[in-house]
């Protein structure tokens, strides 16, 4: 009898990582912290909309907000995958919370000045560009990879409903009160997070291979995203893609203030429209995954966003103004969830902290970047013509899906292959001794060697991407069908390192390599450590003081 196979798991949906009870109680935490967010952000920029006259300075808030995650993303990703991230979620909650209670007091009190705003929202930025990288990767540990697209996207709806509701509430406490009171009430929808993240029991991770240091965790992340194509494509289109969307949120409100002659509350709807439509998108983002891959919905929203620029550059009527940011929010969240489903679906997780910050930083630098240059160029020329040129850069940039297309990882297996056994050694060797030469010799025919030279090419890559300095293949000159792959690492403990980060989908191509390998025995591997005090060894201390110790 023939026994029967398990039935498939059923299909995961928008609504399936809500039944991941821990998920949930996290979700609806970080929802309404985005609410006092998107209040903080309403009231901020009109806040310094009514204390200068400076286009300049109300679209620096944009860049006061962006700027810190350029800065201290990557710093933040290190420490999301050295450290236990519910400890630096509790920090990050509780500082952003004493800030923004503090901007709200000096607020009321009427100490404050538009530079202080500007001051104080740049510490907001430091402690969000601190959390995003630790929050994004958190959601990983939080609901199985086939329902993470949909978790990834349920994160752009909580803070797209923040977007919706916030500023309309924003707007009307600035209205009948002031925006001191907005600010306090940030400051306590952080307590709300902080309380949540306190009292979840996080898993402890065991960590493979020796320890990172600070500075060698960011060099692997930098690292991987220079040899990982599909992450290095999508870092292109992201930043070009902010930098041209910076024009609608460091300018908008002053189009409402100053085009149209509107009040705070119009310009709250203004993003309340646009928050509604990028709420709406996530309950089209079903349909369209299985009728559009990502490169086809980000393309879709980069022109979107060009058509935005152009509305607000030429559109007086607030109400058609109105649908196209509700249709802008619908391009804004199929962009935004297409770039950080596709990062987070292509790393494993020893590195994904970092990847992450990375792609933050790049996206928040287009941001900050964006913001100054519209800014700029709105008090140099005019407001209609910087929204026209950003509109034109848009346009144009949706060009970039012909030499970086967005490619699908869902299919990835990302699991640590931990297929290598660990090497025979004669006595011990410290993490810290190096460098470190591997050498694999091969036997590959004539006829071979152009397979063989595209698969280890491919190899070689990964070899880098793992932490290898170097890396070639090399042929014996009196035996030419002998050849060598030879790759170098700085120390022992890297070179372990690299064992638990190869994954079962680099194995794929590692197989491709050992396949053309047509000897009578396996590919023979010889591991290497520099010998000690040898004039091979390049001295660790600079020339001048080798110079003063003769």
């Amino acid at each position: 009898m023939t026994p029967t196979a398990p039935p498939a798991p059923p299909k995961a949906t928008l609504l399936t990582p809500f039944t991941y009870s821990l998920f949930r109680a996290i979700w609806i935490a970080g929802l309404v912290s985005n609410v006092g967010t998107w209040m903080q952000n309403v009231a901020g920029v009109w806040l310094v909309t009514t204390l200068t006259t400076s286009a300049l300075l109300v679209a620096m808030m944009q860049a006061a907000t962006s700027l810190p995650s350029f800065l201290l993303s990557m710093p933040a990703g290190a420490m999301a995958d050295m450290v236990d991230r519910r400890k630096l979620l509790l920090f990050t909650q509780g500082f952003m919370a004493v800030v923004a209670a503090i901007l709200g007091t000096l607020t009321l009190m009427g100490q404050i000045s538009a530079y202080g705003v500007l001051g104080f929202t740049f510490l907001l930025g430091m402690g969000a560009a601190l959390n995003a990288p630790i929050w994004q990767a958190v959601t990983n540990e939080l609901v199985p990879r086939q329902a993470l697209s949909f978790a990834i996207t349920l994160n752009g709806v909580s803070n797209n409903i923040a977007r919706a509701i916030g500023p309309a509430i924003g707007g009307a406490i600035i209205a009948y009160y002031s925006a001191g009171w907005v600010f306090v009430l940030n400051g306590v929808s952080f307590l709300g997070t902080w309380a949540v993240v306190y009292f979840w029991k996080r898993e402890h991770t065991l960590t493979s291979g020796p320890a990172e240091n600070f500075l060698g965790a960011l060099r692997a992340g930098l690292r991987y995203v220079q040899y990982s194509p599909a992450i290095y494509g999508v870092l292109v289109r992201t930043f070009a893609f902010s930098f041209g969307a910076a024009a609608l949120w460091g300018l908008v409100s002053v189009v409402v203030a100053r085009k149209l002659h509107l009040s705070s509350g119009h310009y709250g709807v203004m993003l309340s429209w646009l928050g509604a439509g990028a709420v709406t998108g996530a309950f089209l983002m079903g349909r369209a995954g299985e009728r559009l891959n990502f490169n086809q919905r980000v393309l879709l929203g980069v022109l979107m966003f060009g058509v935005t620029n152009l509305s607000l550059a030429l559109i007086t009527q607030i109400y058609i103004l109105y649908a196209v940011m509700f249709l802008s929010g619908i391009a804004w969240l199929m962009v935004m969830t297409s770039f950080s489903t596709t990062v987070q679906l292509s790393v494993p997780k020893w590195v994904q902290a970092r990847v992450i910050s990375v792609y933050m930083l790049v996206f928040q630098a287009g941001l900050s970047l964006g913001s100054l240059v519209w800014g700029e160029l709105a008090d140099h020329l005019t407001l209609e013509i910087s929204l026209l040129i950003a509109a034109g850069w848009m346009l144009a940039s949706a060009l970039l899906a012909i030499p970086f297309p967005m490619r699908s990882a869902e299919g990835l297996n990302l699991d640590p292959a931990e297929h290598w056994p660990d090497p025979e050694t004669e006595g011990h060797i410290d993490p810290d001794d190096g460098p470190v030469v591997i050498m694999i010799e091969y036997r590959v025919e004539p006829a071979d060697w152009p397979a063989f030279r595209t698969a280890a090419e491919q190899l070689k890559r990964l070899r880098l991407r793992d932490g290898a300095l170097r890396a070639g293949v090399f042929a014996d000159v009196a035996h030419p069908t002998r050849l060598t792959e030879f790759y170098y690492v700085a120390t022992w403990g890297e070179h372990q390192r690299q064992h638990h980060r190869f994954t079962k989908e680099d194995q794929a191509v590692e197989a491709q390599v050992r396949r053309l390998h047509s000897g009578p025995e396996a590919p023979r591997v010889s591991h290497f450590v520099a010998f000690p005090n040898t004039s091979n060894v390049e001295p660790a201390t600079p020339m001048q003081t080798l110079e003063s110790q003769r």
